[in-house]
């Protein structure tokens, strides 16, 4: 672990152990360029939530395993809102996870600009139903909704953004990559990589460490040494139990540091 923040703890008594009853819809969301833009939306049905999440995607969309993502977080007393961010090309779109070719058009039609404009479309909506000024608003995302969450922490005031093997931070052979902003980044930084990835290799990790050192920017960079790339996702192949209870319990522990953090920062300005 390699980290440039002050140590946060992974609590035995996480909200985890006592889940709150949740309700969910599927709402639309108007974006600034004229769009619509789908999005799944779960949070607690008995609480008014203190705390938002953008969950972003895979490239196979906002699928079961995004959703459930989406729900665990609102069973922690987490507003959490999944965009459809395919919207422009196509609506509703699940995409089997071996059948990468399907996905592959909708994510190269992809550019940063518009999927900024869809990340304050979702913070926005976030704003605008309960979620205070002073209320915490971070984002997640795995695989290419890694890389979407990094952009969030270079274009939202957000309190933290974690990656799950995001490709794309670092450039490689198809994507320029987002660490010629990285001193635009707002936001702490959690990055969590799977040792035996080849898609999001050793060396892209490296460079997306080293630019944010070299940056003097707050983050920590997590590599579970035998998860794949999708370890997180139990309905892939690539699948890591052990590995990706560990990776729960640190985001968890990352997004309420941040918040904590954050918060008291705003009570000794006040």
């Amino acid at each position: 672990m390699v980290s440039q923040l002050p140590p946060f703890v992974v609590r035995s008594d996480s909200r985890e152990e006592r889940p709150m009853e949740i309700k969910t819809e599927h709402v639309t969301l108007d974006v600034t360029d004229g769009t619509s833009m789908n999005a799944y939306v779960a949070r607690p049905s008995a609480e008014v939530p203190t705390r938002g999440l953008i969950v972003c995607q895979e490239a196979f969309g906002v699928n079961t395993h995004i959703r459930d993502i989406t729900e665990r977080f609102a069973r922690q007393g987490y507003f959490a809102i999944a965009p459809e961010l395919f919207h422009r090309t196509a609506q509703n779109l699940e995409v089997q996870y071996d059948d990468f070719e399907t996905a592959r058009p909708h994510i190269q039609a992809l550019t940063d600009p518009e999927l900024e404009t869809d990340l304050r479309a979702v913070y926005g909506c976030l704003r605008a139903n309960g979620l205070g000024q002073n209320s915490p608003i971070s984002a997640i995302g795995f695989c290419m909704g890694g890389r979407v969450a990094f952009l969030a922490g270079l274009s939202l005031p957000i309190n933290a953004a974690v990656s799950f093997y995001g490709g794309g931070i670092a450039p490689n052979e198809r994507n320029p990559g987002l660490l010629m902003r990285v001193k635009e980044l707002r936001a702490p930084v959690l990055l969590v990589w799977g040792g035996k990835d080849k898609h999001v290799n050793v060396a892209q990790a490296r460079a997306a460490t080293d630019a944010l050192r070299d940056a003097r920017k707050s983050y920590v960079s997590v590599e579970f040494a035998d998860a794949d790339h999708g370890f997180f996702c139990d309905a892939r192949p690539s699948y890591h139990a052990a590995s990706a209870v560990q990776a729960w319990q640190l985001a968890l522990a990352f997004l309420d540091t941040n918040a904590t953090r954050r918060d008291q920062a705003r009570t000794a300005r006040a």
